[in-house]
Parts: C-alpha cells; structure tokens; sequence
C-alpha cells in the first residue's frame, strides 16, 4: 500500500515538473504595432532585432497599418538611403513575421504588388493586432 501512495506522490511530482518545464519552453508570442512612418521605422526594427538577440525563441510579429506599411513596401529607403527589403528579409530569415493592412492599401491606392514579399496582407491591421491577443495569447508592444 506504502509503495503504491509513493508511486503516485512520485508520478505526479513527474507530471508536475514536466508541465513547468512545457510552460517554461513555450515561446514568448509579441505583436509589435506600427502606424508611423519611416521615419521610425529604424529604430522599431533595431527593437526586433534586440528583442530576438535576447530572447532567440520569441514569436514576433509586426502588424502595420497607416504610415505604418511604408517600410513593407517595394524600394522604401531609411534616412541614409538604404531599402528596408534587406532588413525586412534578414529577419524574416529569423522567424518575425509582417503584416500589412489591406484597408490601407485601399484607402491609399496602392496596389498589393507594391508590398514585400516577406509581408502577408491582412483585412485589417487593427482587427489584426486585436486578433492576435485576443485570440492567439500575443503581448502587445507599440514601440
């Protein structure tokens, strides 16, 4: 009866510590909302680019919308003339994933051919940031 009573303390301890471990294991999920212009886009992505330095196992993706898209489109450049595609890829070769909003890319007559092809368009960049929380468990940042 003893070894059947310290079988089960034993099993559970087991399940017990496996569960934290699971817990411990799972990425960190984090949107990071962006609705400025290229202005500081720069600084945004040199948050992703530390943000996954210190944590390699973090799910980031990047949801933009208004001014926000300008970096995800084709030949936009930063403030010493680089194009954003070769930022935009090398983290996307990591892991991060980026969002653009179709409703901005309708409002702004900008046909969807314009965008990089690391970035998926959404309906909504918004609805797409809620989404995201609401249902998949993503920290929100708005850097």
């Amino acid at each position: 009866m003893k070894f059947l009573q310290h079988l089960k303390t034993l099993i559970t301890a087991v399940l017990l510590v496996s569960a934290s471990t699971l817990t411990m294991a799972q990425a960190v999920k984090v949107v990071y909302h962006v609705n400025t212009g290229i202005e500081t886009t720069a600084a945004i992505l040199n948050n992703v680019r530390n943000h996954l330095n210190a944590d390699a196992t973090a799910q980031i993706t990047v949801v933009t919308h208004g001014p926000g898209i300008d970096f995800l489109l084709e030949g936009a450049k930063d403030s010493k003339g680089r194009e954003f595609s070769g930022v935009v890829g090398d983290l996307a070769s990591k892991g991060v994933q980026f969002r653009v909003c179709n409703n901005t890319l309708e409002v702004r007559k900008i046909d969807a051919s314009k965008v990089l092809m690391e970035a998926k368009i959404v309906p909504s960049g918004v609805a797409e940031v809620a989404r995201l929380q609401a249902k998949e468990g993503y920290v929100y940042l708005k850097p």
